[in-house]
């Protein structure tokens, strides 16, 4: 049986294709062209805010505090919390990486519905705002900055200001076709940084005892972090998956879920 994408969705499916192609190509030339990297850096930290937020959202979803969230200059991230429980502990260390691709796969169903991408740009402007003053500010200085210092902290304010100001100036300024390639361009540099870092973590898990959320999850459960590592890929490329199927189905199929992807041919 032969498939082809739902005709509405094609030219969707070519944007996202324009996007992804940009994307790697900023990728592949950033370690050739150093002004590449950093045109690409802003989305990098961009990652790593929704990263890092994903890990606080999950610390207070579970009922812990968050004492600070920190975004370094490499583009590596941490959130320093308080848990207690293992299950509250799973929660909030895979919250990063899950949390980055639902977030590039939601930004995919997003746009495949029509919404405005106007509002996804603000609302994902406004929660860079919310985790850098609350998370990035109040939280450190009410905790005596532990574990962080002034610097970090700094660069951290910085780099939200920078983002949220750009965000919001693409919003509200950019034509529609721009904001829709936007949003789409945002969604592959999520999806596209998640794989990345899980293939860091992969790497760091299996060579070194580094220390990072996968290492967390093996010292509170005991599961070697490798295998965590797996179990989070697992996860990520379903839910990607999934938004790139819902981003090929007919706007008019969308709402009935017994209906496939693709259209019969």
């Amino acid at each position: 049986m032969k498939y082809k994408v739902a005709e509405d969705a094609r030219p969707q499916i070519y944007l996202l294709l324009v996007a992804t192609v940009l994307s790697v190509g900023l990728w592949l030339l950033s370690g050739y062209i150093p002004l590449i990297g950093y045109l690409a850096y802003p989305i990098r930290l961009f990652a790593t805010f929704i990263h890092e937020g994903s890990h606080v959202l999950a610390t207070l979803i579970t009922g812990n505090t968050v004492q600070s969230l920190s975004v370094a200059s490499d583009g590596s991230g941490v959130v320093w919390s308080q848990s207690s429980g293992w299950f509250s502990q799973l929660l909030i260390s895979s919250a990063g990486y899950i949390g980055t691709t639902t977030f590039g796969a939601a930004l995919l169903v997003w746009m495949r519905y029509g919404y405005s991408s106007r509002a996804a740009l603000f609302a994902s402007a406004g929660f860079v705002a919310v985790v850098t003053v609350v998370f990035g500010i109040i939280a450190p200085v009410l905790n005596f900055f532990a574990n962080v210092s002034v610097q970090t902290q700094a660069f951290t304010v910085i780099a939200g200001i920078v983002l949220v100001a750009a965000l919001a100036a693409i919003a509200r300024y950019a034509s529609p076709k721009w904001t829709n390639f936007a949003l789409a361009f945002l969604a592959i540099q999520c999806l596209g940084n998640a794989v990345f870092d899980l293939l860091n973590v992969l790497f760091i898990s299996a060579t070194t005892s580094e220390q990072s959320d996968a290492a967390n999850m093996a010292a509170a459960t005991g599961i070697p972090s490798v295998v965590w590592v797996f179990i989070w890929m697992g996860v990520s490329i379903v839910m990607i998956s999934l938004g790139l199927r819902v981003y090929a189905i007919s706007k008019a199929r969308a709402a009935n879920s017994t209906d496939t992807v693709f259209e019969d041919q």
